[in-house]
């Protein structure tokens, strides 16, 4: 047990993160299976591969502390504490959703568990999570904000621009890059001319470390460093998680620029298998129960599927209700 322990995770609590990327992944490929059946409207990005760096990062925060999300959102959502029903159901277009059938993949948002939502727009939470941090800051809540992105919102005007205006004020918010390779059929090095995105923290003026996307334990600690700082008044800092996703960018990505050996090589480092074998390791879990805790998340997909297939379409008439601009 001295790998979690030296690292402040008591077996409980270890075992609830293995249980939320079993979720993540289960969640996943039942999501690719309704899309190809079109029983999901619009298009969905997979999260398949980087269990490991929403669960660790949200493992390091407490259930009153904020997240902002991206377009490859479910398994922030699922990190966080998510309604397995409400999300299948909002994947699927009903009324029962969390955003009443009306945001769908790209758009679910959990405003009570802490869960600020998804954005289609890429690097769009990165600014929405900086105006968190300011109004915690403001209140004086004591509340921490992380801001997960992927690799291609580096390189936007408004990561420049919201990790500039975070550093000056001192904001408790947490960067987590979610450097999974590509953006989109663009690699990173041919987006970016240093190897780690991480080191343009020091332009910024706050800390930024690289650490291991596949390996939750990495994660945990690297994000709870982190958070420490903010929480403490320190401010903001830059983590920047290497990982992988093993589907395409979307659902219509045939994958056709990177090679089938490549993506072998990254499923060889899948980051629950990994978990696993450190926890059965540490005589946590033994292959029996972890066979049990994956099936379990299958019914709990299985009764969140039910769920919205029972539940109702909205009604036309509310098509306007919620609708701000």
């Amino acid at each position: 047990m001295d790998v979690l322990s030296e690292c402040g995770l008591a077996p409980e609590q270890a075992l609830d993160m293995l249980r939320k990327m079993l979720r993540i992944r289960e969640f996943e490929e039942l999501a690719d299976q309704l899309f190809a059946q079109k029983k999901v409207q619009g298009t969905t990005h997979l999260y398949v591969g980087e269990e490991a760096v929403a669960v660790g990062a949200c493992a390091a925060i407490g259930p009153t502390d904020l997240i902002t999300s991206t377009h490859r959102g479910h398994g922030h959502c699922i990190a966080k504490g998510a309604d397995l029903r409400k999300m299948m159901a909002e994947l699927l277009g009903k009324a029962t959703g969390y955003c009443k059938g009306k945001g769908g993949s790209l758009h679910i948002a959990d405003v009570p568990s802490g869960n600020l939502g998804a954005n289609g727009i890429v690097g769009g939470g990165i600014a929405l999570a900086v105006g968190a941090a300011l109004s915690s800051h403001m209140r004086r809540s004591g509340q921490v904000v992380l801001c997960f992105f992927g690799d291609g919102a580096a390189n936007q005007g408004v990561f420049h621009e919201s990790l500039n205006l975070a550093a000056i004020w001192k904001l408790p918010v947490v960067f987590i890059c979610e450097n999974n390779a590509y953006a989109m059929s663009t690699p990173v090095a041919k987006a970016f001319c240093v190897n780690d995105i991480a080191v343009r923290a020091v332009s910024y003026g706050m800390p930024g470390e690289t650490v291991d996307g596949n390996d939750v334990i990495a994660v945990f600690k690297a994000v709870s460093r982190a958070v420490e700082r903010a929480r403490g008044g320190g401010g903001p800092s830059l983590v920047e998680c290497k990982t992988y996703r093993w589907k395409g960018h979307s659902k219509g990505d045939a994958r056709k620029y990177r090679t089938r050996e490549e993506e072998q090589q990254w499923r060889e480092r899948c980051p629950i298998k990994r978990f696993l074998d450190v926890l059965t390791a540490c005589g946590i879990v033994t292959e029996q129960q972890a066979a049990a805790e994956r099936e379990k998340a299958r019914r709990e997909l299985e009764d969140a599927l039910d769920f919205a297939h029972e539940s109702p379409f909205p009604d036309p008439s509310e098509v306007a209700t919620d609708v701000y601009c």
